[in-house]
């Protein structure tokens, strides 16, 4: 990671860059510090300012409300790795004061607990997030340090890393316990790699071994907390250990369940560790995880967690469309283990679920203006449903300016600015560099002792058309450039260098990406090809919410169809599979982008008398009426007001 510097020059990709610097991030900032009427009270910043002593006052928001400054500061932090901005970063520095001024003398910093509860430090990890804010400060201190050098934050989080490690573990005096909600691994994993601290790395490690073991801490600090709940005082039935991941060792745990973000911080957090320790075991459970997630539950845009219930998984191949939960947070961090997992085995799969939730779910969660987010990600929209049904009113039928738990937006905004982290790896013992997503960029590294610069331009995700040209300052260098043949590809791609065609069989292929290793020099360069177009994509038998169904796709991109081009009621319309998806580029929204016209068919719903809801089937009275849709990619919807959505669609064919 330290010998690689990735800044983006994407004609798709850096204008979400721009809009998140110039836009997203200052906006947040207003929302945090309660400077946007009408919207509803952070009192984010104002808790770190009670706790600083700088004001009186009352802790306000979710016990948690920590971590969206925290991940605000690391957005910043990534956004000025990206290019230096004075005005936004003396906004950063004044933040920092703060929350560095709200840091108790022996290292400890939580607002909730400083403000309203100062006695009851780490009484109730599973249910106040004590060590998850943690985690998030954290992160934010590293990527800050990494941006600017400055190191103020990243020495208050070192100290407060310093007490934790004294206060958690194995040894006599210390909690033998965990947080509730996993993220205090992952970024004691940073920390380590920053600080070069074994201590750091260690207790990562426990946190990890330690949770679901027996006897299960979440239950003994339940029992002695008289079996109540932060989130109601009163005496509960035994906790749903799943749903925290501690019901049984990690190492153990055979399938995906409860609280979807919890269990991709933690699978990311184990990733971590076994590539660093070199674990089997863990690796073999990452693997075991990620297969189950990935082939059993997972929306096709690379949402994930079905249920509003616990915003979290249910079973295999459970995966309605209309109560969809697929929280944007738990997408953000299937991005994050998946990146894990490729740094262990670069794999195509890995790169494959990257890029599906990356320009499905996370894009299309934020508004084109950067204002409003989506912290339910559905696959269908009934808006009268949506507001009148209980059972829907977790779907939004329009993005929301900011949420009471408002992880979703500042968790955008952190991905979207770190972004050139998940473009390539460098394995610099077998001199080779791995390309896993297309996204235009220049990347600098070193093989071999010598540095290169691997220049990309990539027309993704309209076109497959990638060029990489290689500057090199000295002579020659040999290297092997592995390039992933994405899951989409649509026929054999085809590679050029310095404009000749290599033959696809003469070039190795592992694990879906091709090797092209050879003495390159400066101004080489390789031009890829990976064609594309648009097809019908059906499910699983076993998701009941998709047999008889269809959904588009073309490249990365999921489509959907909306209200806005088809008019309402999408559910009476049948696509007909055997006719041809004729692609165009128009505008939608503002955005220049590739939509699909199809024929179809739609339930003629006029001849129905409207006090009859049933009768029988007759044929001569049953008509569907010939029409064409227009779908267009899903991360579009909703940016031309509230409507009718849907990403899958009757099938002629499968009826």
């Amino acid at each position: 990671m330290n010998n690689l510097y990735v800044q983006l020059k994407s004609r798709f990709w850096s204008p979400y860059q721009d809009l998140v610097r110039e836009t997203v991030l200052p906006y947040q900032l207003d929302i945090l510090s309660d400077n946007i009427p009408g919207s509803e009270p952070s009192g984010a910043i104002r808790n770190f300012r009670i706790a600083a002593g700088l004001e009186k006052g009352n802790f306000t928001g979710m016990v948690f409300q920590d971590s969206d400054v925290a991940k605000w500061i690391e957005a910043v932090g990534h956004a000025l790795r990206q290019k230096r901005d004075p005005d936004l970063e003396v906004m950063a520095d004044k933040v920092i004061d703060l929350v560095v001024a709200a840091q108790r003398p022996d290292g400890y910093l939580n607002t909730y607990f400083t403000i309203q509860e100062p006695g009851n430090r780490w009484t109730n990890l599973m249910d106040c997030h004590e060590l998850y804010c943690a985690g998030h400060m954290i992160e934010a201190g590293v990527a800050y340090f990494l941006a600017t050098g400055k190191r103020k934050l990243l020495d208050a989080m070192c100290k407060f890393a310093d007490y934790i490690a004294d206060t958690f573990g194995s040894g006599e005096g210390k909690i033998h316990g965990y947080d509730g909600h996993q993220e205090i691994e992952l970024a004691l994993v940073k920390l380590y790699i920053v600080t070069k601290n074994t201590k750091y790395l260690d207790l990562a490690k426990y946190f990890i071994d330690a949770r679901g073991t027996d006897p299960n801490f979440l239950r003994q600090e339940w029992e002695s907390r008289g079996r109540s709940s932060f989130w109601g005082w009163y005496k509960q039935e035994e906790p749903d250990f799943a749903y925290h991941q501690a019901h049984k060792p990690v190492r153990d745990q055979q399938v995906a369940v409860g609280h979807a973000v919890r269990a991709m911080y933690m699978y990311t957090a184990m990733a971590d560790i076994a590539q660093l320790t070199c674990d089997q075991d863990l690796k073999a459970a990452c693997e075991r995880l990620w297969n189950n997630v990935t082939k059993r539950q997972m929306y096709i845009t690379g949402g994930i967690g079905s249920t509003s219930h616990g915003e979290a998984f249910t079973f295999d191949y459970d995966l309605p469309n209309e109560t969809a939960y697929a929280e944007t947070c738990a997408s953000i961090g299937l991005i994050f283990f998946a990146n894990r997992m490729i740094r262990i085995s670069p794999r195509r799969e890995y790169a494959d679920v990257m890029e599906r939730a990356l320009y499905n779910v996370v894009i299309g969660s934020m508004a084109l203006d950067g204002k409003h987010y989506c912290y339910v990600n559905p696959l269908a929209l009934w808006p009268p449903a949506n507001i009148q049904n209980p059972d829907r009113k977790h779907v939004k039928p329009v993005r929301q300016a900011w949420f009471g738990c408002a992880c979703c937006p500042p968790n955008v905004a952190r991905l979207m600015m770190s972004l050139g982290d998940y473009i390539y790896t460098i394995d610099e013992e077998k001199g080779k560099v791995y390309v896993h997503l297309y996204i235009g960029s220049e990347a600098s590294f070193s093989v071999g002792g010598r540095k290169i610069v691997l220049i990309q331009d990539s027309e993704m995700p309209w076109q497959g058309r990638v060029k990489f040209r290689v500057a090199l300052g000295e002579g020659p260098v040999n290297f092997s450039l592995a390039l992933r043949i994405p899951s989409w590809c649509a026929d054999t791609p085809s590679v050029r260098v310095n404009g000749n065609l290599l033959s696809i069989a003469s070039v190795t292929t592992k694990d879906g990406y091709i090797e092209i290793e050879r003495t390159w020099t400066d101004g080489d360069v390789l031009e890829l090809d990976l064609p594309m177009r648009a097809s019908f994509i059906v499910s699983h038998p076993q998701v009941r919410a998709t047999n008889g169904m269809v959904a588009i796709e073309r490249g990365p991109i999921v489509y959907c169809v909306e209200e806005a081009d088809n008019g309402a009621n999408l559910a009476a319309i049948a696509i007909d599979t055997h006719a041809q998806l004729r692609e165009q580029r128009c505008d939608v929204a503002g955005v220049q982008a590739v939509v699909i016209d199809v024929d179809a068919t739609r339930r003629d719903d006029s001849a129905w008398p409207s006090d009859v809801l049933y009768r029988p089937l007759n044929a001569e009275t049953e008509s569907e009426l010939s029409s064409q849709i227009r779908a267009i990619p899903y991360f579009l919807w909703g940016n031309r007001g509230s409507g009718e959505m849907a990403v899958w669609l009757r099938s002629q064919t499968c009826r």
